[in-house]
């Protein structure tokens, strides 16, 4: 093959199943064809020490978190995540900077008809594309995020130095079950013999599928939220998020300054700090003060964006990329919080989401805009429209992302506040 970047991109995305695109289609559980491609590449995971983030909510966020602070300490670190906002090579990246284009060239050019034969999926591939390039880049320290799940994503081939499960909530339980013991043990499935694992938010369904699989497999279990704690946030004049940390009731980290503005924060901040509490023990060189620059520095040190972002100020217009019950429910929280004239909703969905569970959830008291996110999964907006309305919630269907945004700020004075979500392709569209 001979693809020039645009090429290799788009042979990823059109010759290759995508899951963020097409759905149930191209959902291959299983870590088999990962772990033939990964014998080819003699495991170029082997080579560096790995981090491996699961949950339902806020495993993004943690991941970011996380290699934020190692990043502070000086190391070199790897970050793969899942699904990009605006660009394919967001997913991969060291010390923020996203894999270079011709890296992703040569390695679709080499290798993407050697494997044609194993049928690989696009995550199987990006998996695969992602610990070859940080073996390439010499990193001393990956932070891999699960793709879905746990003990059959692709990701799931690695030994990791610490796992990490953020929370469970019901999220794609067409294929990780119907309830959240169900969906806790297919996350468990990253928890390997001897490994310590922080689990982040504890609940009475989940810690006995956590605690039972660690002591099968001897690993060292923190349950984070039993020990840590955290204040809710306040925002500071300079636009960060302000945080004070307690364990077992007394502060042990006071005013740590956060870059990323969501409410939700406040879970996601406990789990990292356990996490890198516990790198500590296991011997990776973390002072109190990388922890500190770590939360204040992540969007410049990785790259992080989409979460509660604020992209205008008059009016104040902001995004999220939640977009299940358990994300929507702190949107939610955040937006009823707002003090503003007139709430405006620029909100769409894909079809395989839980949306009478979310529509229960979003403000009554606002102007909806419902959308057609630019995907094959997008319920159509004048089906979500008619749904909306069950669940009193009032507006206006557009064909487009664009034109239900354009629509919104026509109508909107500038004491209104715009939010846009519901999807991480709503999202999308407008950041690009």
């Amino acid at each position: 093959m001979n693809l020039t970047y645009q090429e290799a991109e788009n042979y990823l995305f059109t010759q290759l199943p995508v899951f963020e695109r097409t759905g149930v289609s191209a959902y291959k559980p299983g870590v088999q064809t990962a772990t033939e491609i990964d014998r080819f590449f003699n495991s170029p995971h082997q080579a560096y020490k790995t981090i491996h983030i699961a949950g339902t909510n806020g495993k993004g966020s943690v991941s970011n978190f996380v290699a934020s602070i190692l990043q502070e300490a000086g190391y070199t670190v790897g970050l793969f995540t899942s699904p990009h906002i605006v660009d394919f090579k967001e997913r991969i990246r060291v010390n923020g900077k996203k894999i270079d284009e011709q890296y992703v060239t040569d390695f679709v050019n080499r290798y993407a008809e050697q494997f044609a034969h194993l049928k690989p999926t696009f995550f199987e591939l990006t998996t695969a594309l992602a610990f070859e390039y940080f073996r390439f880049k010499k990193v001393d320290i990956a932070v891999i995020e699960v793709g879905m799940g746990g003990r059959l994503d692709s990701t799931n081939i690695i030994t990791p130095i610490l796992s990490v499960i953020t929370n469970i909530a019901l999220d794609h339980t067409q294929f990780l079950g119907s309830t959240l013991k169900e969906i806790a043990g297919e996350k468990a499935g990253i928890i390997k013999r001897g490994v310590p694992v922080v689990v982040g938010e504890s609940d009475s369904h989940t810690n006995p599928v956590f605690l039972d699989k660690a002591e099968q497999m001897e690993a060292p279990i923190i349950l984070a939220s039993n020990k840590l704690s955290a204040s809710t946030g306040q925002i500071s004049p300079d636009g960060v998020q302000l945080f004070n940390v307690f364990c077992c009731g007394e502060p042990v980290y006071r005013g740590i300054r956060c870059a990323q503005l969501g409410v939700y924060q406040q879970k996601n901040i406990v789990t990292a700090i356990a996490a890198a509490e516990q790198l500590k023990k296991l011997g990776i060189n973390l002072t109190e003060q990388n922890i500190y620059d770590g939360f204040e520095h992540v969007n410049r040190n990785t790259g992080f964006f989409g979460r509660w972002q604020v992209i205008d100020n008059n009016p104040i217009t902001v995004c999220d990329t939640g977009h299940n019950p358990a994300g929507i429910q702190y949107v939610a929280e955040q937006l009823n919080a707002q003090n503003c004239k007139t709430l405006r909703m620029v909100i769409g969905f894909v079809e395989d989401k839980d949306i009478s569970s979310i529509l229960k959830l979003l403000p009554k008291n606002a102007v909806y805009y419902f959308v057609n996110a630019d995907t094959k999964r997008a319920l159509p907006a004048a089906q979500l429209c008619e749904m909306a309305a069950h669940y009193g919630l009032s507006g206006r269907a557009y064909s487009s992302v664009t034109e239900g945004f354009a629509a919104a700020k026509k109508d909107s004075a500038k004491s209104d506040f715009i939010f846009l979500g519901g999807s991480n392709y709503v999202v999308a569209e407008i950041l690009k």
